[in-house]
């Protein structure tokens, strides 16, 4: 397979994922928690995401075709979920969403324990690393292209992982204007992806050049 489009891959899904971003998210859904159990909730929710992931790569397409859906079609339309979700991290849209899920699982009885939700669902696998996982898959060929996919997506979850071990640290590295700097960064580099989806989309049907 083509180097560039593993390349694009990982970007996509490091930016769609965004590991950093999370990590103080993380902190905040485990504060109070000791480091032992802090290690397990993060290992759950990384595991739990990444199988949700792996099923829409196998078989998103098949029940898109079922429903009557064309992969161009689904392009466009993640084209389109992608650009907005840029446009939220541009405007920090993004994070306010993810502390309110954050903060609305805090208050549940069961918050102590938040691998499953929200953290596995939706903070890792939302609709929007979904929708990547599902076109991704669309563009890759045969099995082999299939099992790349699925690679470069468990090398990114496997990095939120190790952010997520660490994410003390990382949060005082970083300190809250470097991580919003980094998230504007990635925002920028998502809408242009989103527009190559697009156009990705607009082609299929002959739209476009």
């Amino acid at each position: 397979m083509d180097t560039g489009f593993l390349i694009t891959a990982f970007v996509t899904l490091f930016v769609i994922i965004d590991p950093v971003g999370m990590t103080p998210l993380f902190v905040a859904l485990t504060r109070g928690i000791d480091a032992r159990r802090r290690r397990m909730i993060a290992l759950r929710a990384c595991v739990t995401a990444a199988l949700i992931l792996i099923v829409f790569a196998a078989f998103g397409e098949a029940v898109l075709a079922f429903v009557g859906i064309s992969m161009p079609a689904f392009r466009i339309a993640g084209g389109i979920l992608l650009f907005l979700t840029a446009l939220d991290m541009l405007f920090e849209r993004r994070s306010k969403r993810r502390r309110s899920q954050a903060d609305a699982a805090d208050a549940e009885e069961d918050s102590d324990d938040p691998s499953v939700f929200p953290l596995a669902i939706p903070l890792i696998a939302g609709p929007g690393a979904i929708a990547t996982m599902i076109l991704l898959a669309g563009q890759s060929e045969g099995t082999e292209g299939l099992l790349l996919v699925i690679g470069v997506m468990l090398a990114v979850v496997g990095l939120a992982l190790v952010l997520f071990m660490g994410a003390s640290l990382l949060e005082r590295a970083l300190g809250a204007t470097g991580i919003n700097v980094i998230t504007r960064l990635l925002g920028m580099l998502l809408a242009a992806l989103a527009v190559q989806f697009v156009l990705d989309g607009l082609r299929g049907f002959g739209l476009a050049g």
